[in-house]
Formats: structure tokens, sequence, C-alpha cells
């Protein structure tokens, strides 16, 4: 049976904790030194060796949380971060250069079952070790798996940070509804809905492309039409959100650094 350690039960990592559930196939343990239902609060506390190591802190306590975790892990663990800004390399250097390392970002829809989780790992990754991973997230939403690590940040701009664009959206359409005469819960009544069930629409057939989808709305010389030749001029949101997205790539790079 595989032995995992599961390090931080916040947020996401009680995500994780509630969507793996009871497993046959897994000995797991917490460690959380502010958790009182964690099994380990101090990492001298931990007195064996785990498979799977998945570092669910925050990037501003990992590499000392890592580094105090060295001795429950053996050269063949796999270890799994999912913390932004911090590359393969990082966690290589506070264990062994030959550590199976994996790097994944989930976003905050796992929270309830529908997050996007990219994963990639380090030439010392066997099949097995990677599959075991892709299971383990699955558990909370999808998963994708890259071969370059490079390509993290722009993942991280786009799924990571991206359910705050979108809740930002709401925001925007709730404020507009009220430049419109509209009263502001109603407003975000009707912004909040939308976005929830256009979503829903376009998960329903994936097949359907996004464009698609927007022209089987627009109407010609309508009121979506109108609306849309203001999204999508040379300065509509194409290029705010590609500024964004940009944005905030160059700063996991800058983390990482």
């Amino acid at each position: 049976m595989t032995k995992i350690l599961l390090v931080g039960v916040g947020k996401m990592g009680g995500a994780l904790l509630a969507g793996w559930g009871p497993h046959s196939s897994y000995i797991l343990s917490t460690f959380d030194p502010h958790n009182t239902d964690a099994d380990y609060h101090s990492a001298a506390d931990i007195k064996t060796q785990f498979d799977i190591l998945i570092l669910a802190v925050k990037p501003q306590v990992i590499g000392e949380v890592t580094a105090s975790l060295k001795q429950v892990t053996s050269p063949h663990s796999l270890v799994i971060s999912i913390a932004a800004g911090k590359n393969i390399s990082f966690f290589a250097s506070l264990l062994r250069e030959t550590q199976p390392i994996i790097r994944a970002m989930p976003n905050t829809p796992a929270l309830i079952g529908q997050g996007m989780t990219v994963l990639c790992g380090n030439a010392h990754v066997t099949d097995a070790q990677k599959e075991m991973a892709l299971n383990l997230l699955s558990s909370v939403g999808q998963t994708e798996w890259i071969e370059d690590e490079k390509w993290m940040d722009a993942v991280t701009a786009v799924s990571g940070s991206g359910p705050a664009y979108v809740f930002h959206l709401i925001e925007a359409m709730t404020a507009a509804g009220v430049a419109a005469g509209l009263p502001a819960p109603l407003s975000e009544k009707l912004a909040r809905q939308t976005v929830i069930g256009a979503a829903a629409l376009a998960n329903a057939d994936k097949k359907i492309s996004a464009s698609t989808l927007r022209e089987n709305v627009t109407s010609k010389g309508g009121t979506t039409e109108a609306a849309l030749n203001i999204l999508m001029s040379e300065d509509g949101l194409t290029r705010l959100m590609t500024q964004a997205i940009l944005a905030a790539q160059k700063r996991g790079k800058d983390l990482a650094s």
C-alpha cells in the first residue's frame, strides 16, 4: 500500500483530503502544525518514511517546511508540490538532485471538485509515479500533464489565477448593470447566474467551440452585437486579458528567481 504524507490541510490540502476519501490503496497521514486534526504537528514527531510527500503549504514557508521533512523521504519517494512560483530545481536543492519531483498547479474550483490541475515532473519521475500523481489530483477536477516546466508560469497565469478573472467579470457586469439602472442586488444575481449558466453550457458539449457559442447568441444588428463591438474592438477584452496574463506570467517568473 502506498504511504502518503499530506503536508498542509488548509483549503487546498483539505480539498484533496476530501476528494480522496476512504481509499484502500493509500495509507494517508497528515502534517500541519496549525491544524489540531492533523496526525503530526512537528516534523520531529514523524519517524517513518513515505512513498509520496504532497506539499500543500504557502510558498512563503514551503522551503523551510520541505527542508524539515527530508528525513521522511527516501531517494525514491515522490514529492508533489502545489505551491505557485517554486520550480522543481528549488525542491531538488532542498532534498536530493535525483529526487522524483512533480510540480502541480491546481486552482480554487478544486475546493468543489471542479478544479483544473496541470502537472509536470523531472526526469526521475517514473511512469507509475506520474500515473499516481494524476490519479491523486484528478480527485478534485480535471488534470493535464505537460512535458516542459517552462510552460508552468503561463499555466499559472491562465488557469491558476483564472478564477479571479471570472469573479472580476461578475463584479464588472454587476457594476455595469447598476450603471444601466438596475438595483445592485438584482444586477449581481443576473451577472452571477449568467456566468454560471454560460459555463455550464460551455461544459455541456466540449466539441462546440467558444467562438461558435458566442456566435449562437449574437444576432445581426442586435443588442449582443452592439456590446461585442466594444468588447471585441482592438483595445477590447482580448488585449486586456493578454496584458493581464502576461503580467501574471512575468510575476511567476520573478517569484521563481
